[in-house]
């Protein structure tokens, strides 16, 4: 189905052209499980990187992961962002490019693909983009499991990291600060036996599941006041996708439970990967094996209040709305530039509301502005000696 463009004769030129490179953005659909989908994003993505900033990034494919960098220079400040999406393919279907009334919707369109056209247009109108390195990742939404290292040893290389994620909110504030995440598998591994003929013969994984199920809902009060943060907030640590048994006359012989930690702290997420390892079985014969652990560590807020600062600054300067910061539950990988101990500030790309979701949309007017802000801090961060 052909998807609908803005055509106000109002519109500036250059948030025409952004919108005619996002839409070509959202139209490459770039499933992160789908890594020739992803292939063919990063040549997207990269084709309109080396337009608009002359030169052709270097390619980078790990595990069958496509990433993308440009350095400029000796790179004192990291851009980083990722072309690859939650949405499978053929979801441009059921939720089609459109820009209209202000409004850009479609796969992927503010999770992040706008941030990616406001950071190559920002770029484009400096003189020069020496300083900088730009890292565009395959495989963020997925933990970024091929493309931590190659995160965190850029980071280390630079002295500032702006990442280009959404905006926290639809006002446009930044992120400053993110939870921990760890997510981990409880599986059960219990015996089959026929459930009409001998079902006391069989280790009911069903049952031992829904024992761990309460335990695991039960670690959040095990903690000490410490395991929460004042700006971060407490730890979280949730049961969710829980599965069991094949079919419906035998006694299950395996369960399965995932279980979502957000943390604000390291210290706190310590604690509950020990917690977490630490359940044992309740039913007599099961037998618990613990998957997963920690992905994620937390951003703290000291990792970007020094460009938080500066960012403020800058946008009263422009004349912008005052720029607000926010802690946010959620992770992205500036979580692995702080960690590795770059100074980061998140949230810079697009402003819009329903990531993930049917409702995901970008506001359209605060696209140019966005990149001004960008543009002007690029210079500020680059320029410091």
């Amino acid at each position: 189905m052909p998807g609908r463009r803005a055509e106000s004769p109002a519109m500036p030129a250059g948030l025409r052209a952004m919108l005619a490179d996002l839409e070509e953005l959202v139209r490459c659909e770039s499933f992160s499980a789908d890594h020739a989908a992803v292939a063919r994003s990063a040549r997207t993505v990269g084709a309109l990187g080396a337009r608009l900033l002359g030169a052709a990034p270097e390619t980078i494919v790990i595990d069958g992961v496509t990433h993308l960098r440009w350095t400029f220079g000796t790179p004192r400040l990291l851009l980083l962002g990722h072309h690859d999406t939650v949405w499978p393919l053929g979801s441009l279907r059921s939720h089609p490019w459109s820009a209209e009334d202000g409004i850009a919707r479609g796969p992927g369109v503010l999770d992040m693909k706008a941030g990616l056209v406001q950071m190559f247009h920002a770029l484009a109108s400096l003189p020069s983009p020496s300083g900088v390195c730009v890292l565009v990742t395959g495989d963020e939404e997925v933990g970024s499991p091929t493309s931590r290292a190659l995160v965190e040893q850029t980071a280390r290389r630079c002295a500032a990291a702006f990442v280009l994620e959404a905006a926290a909110d639809a006002r446009g504030a930044v992120k400053t600060a993110r939870k921990g995440t760890s997510r981990y598998e409880i599986v059960v591994h219990g015996r089959a036996a026929h459930a009409g003929v001998e079902p006391h013969e069989g280790i009911n994984a069903s049952v031992e599941v829904a024992h761990q199920v309460l335990a695991v809902a039960g670690i959040e009060a095990a903690l000490p006041a410490d395991a929460a943060h004042p700006v971060l907030g407490a730890t979280t640590v949730t049961p969710t996708l829980l599965s069991s048994g094949s079919v419906r006359n035998t006694v299950p012989a395996r369960a399965s439970l995932w279980v979502d930690v957000r943390v604000p702290t390291a210290t706190a997420q310590h604690r509950v990967d020990a917690l977490v390892r630490g359940l044992a079985p309740v039913t007599p014969g099961a037998r618990l094996e613990i998957v997963g652990g920690a992905q994620r560590p937390p951003m703290p807020p000291q990792a970007s209040a020094d460009l938080f600062a500066l960012a403020a600054r800058t946008a009263a300067d422009l004349g912008q709305a005052p720029l607000a910061g926010r802690a946010v539950g959620g992770s992205s990988d500036a979580n692995y530039t702080a960690a590795a101990g770059c100074p980061t500030l998140d949230g810079l790309g697009a402003v819009g509301e329903g990531p993930h979701a049917d409702t995901e949309h970008v506001k359209i007017p605060h696209m140019l502005p966005r990149t001004h802000l960008l543009a002007e801090l690029i210079t500020r961060v680059v320029d410091r000696r």
